[in-house]
């Protein structure tokens, strides 16, 4: 059974960081799309960052540019990494990860909370 399980979440103030880490088991993310999303209440779920394992390209949308930076640890190939910097109290939501390949497979993990006071 494929698992992806987010941690690192918690309560941080504004302009602090956190480092959410995305761990699979029965899976491995070597060659894969790895994505960040995120979903604050009453939004729609929101992409924040994916990256292409196989060659390390990486994409971020605007509002986390710079900020946040996206990971993966090619040694055993089961975590993904994002390292938030400069957190603001937009950034609060749920984060997700997803390994995702179309008509192949979907796969989310349950999230983590990031809560950024102000």
């Amino acid at each position: 059974e494929v698992q992806l399980v987010e941690s690192g979440g918690g309560l941080v103030q504004a302009g602090g960081s956190l480092r959410l880490s995305c761990t699979a088991s029965g899976f491995t993310f070597d060659d894969k799309f790895i994505g960040w999303f995120r979903q604050a209440p009453g939004k729609e779920r929101e992409g924040v960052s994916c990256i292409s394992t196989g060659d390390g390209t990486t994409y971020y949308s605007d509002s986390v540019k710079g900020r946040f930076t996206i990971s993966s640890d090619n040694a055993q190939n089961t975590t993904v990494y994002l390292q938030m910097n400069s957190l603001k109290p937009e950034d609060t939501a749920v984060y997700y990860c997803n390994a995702n390949r179309l008509y192949a497979y979907n796969y989310w993990g349950q999230g983590t909370q990031v809560t950024v006071s102000s």
